[in-house]
């Protein structure tokens, strides 16, 4: 009798535990402007969405691999993560020692930082252009691109949901939000 207690308070205190992390991960997931999960989607229509459908890891981090579906004839794959300082990171498999920084979200209104850091044709200045504590724009200027540079580009994160696009369905860590 005092084995069989034993073993249900040590299953008991097991389920506790394991409770207490995944609501401390879905918490985090709260408080990310870009929640990456495996099944999360950002889906404008059957052409056109992108999904988390797997994770790699690239020099030994993870990263989750975004699939994503371009006028129902386009691909796009990228890997991303968000690192210890709070940036979003871009890497690929085949390129492991190139990284670009696609957003600091610990950065504040009108700081700037380099994607590449290269100075060449796909390094962009960034600024941070609007910040709340729900949204985050980031201006996105090739400045070393002959024919483009002064043609920024905006992209807009919302707190726990990602990209702010004309989404017509997201699903986020289980949760579908339908517009």
């Amino acid at each position: 009798m005092i084995k069989i207690f034993k073993f249900l308070s040590i299953v008991l205190m097991s389920l506790f535990i394991l409770c207490c992390q995944s609501n401390k991960e879905q918490h985090v997931a709260a408080d990310s402007f870009l929640p990456m999960q495996i099944g999360n989607l950002w889906y404008m229509n059957a052409q056109s969405y992108t999904e988390i459908q797997d994770t790699v890891r690239i020099n030994k981090k993870l990263f989750y691999k975004f699939y994503s579906l371009v006028g129902g004839d386009a691909v796009n794959i990228i890997y991303l993560r968000i690192d210890e300082q709070n940036k979003l990171i871009e890497g690929y498999p085949d390129s492991p020692l190139k990284t670009y920084i696609r957003a600091d979200f610990n950065a504040k209104i009108g700081d700037k930082f380099f994607t590449t850091g290269k100075k060449d044709e796909n390094d962009n200045e960034v600024t941070v252009v609007q910040k709340s504590d729900t949204e985050m724009t980031f201006s996105f200027d090739p400045i070393y691109h002959p024919n483009l540079k002064g043609h920024p580009s905006l992209v807009k994160y919302i707190k726990g949901k990602g990209w702010a696009e004309n989404f017509k369905k997201l699903k986020i860590n289980g949760i579908v939000y339908q517009n």
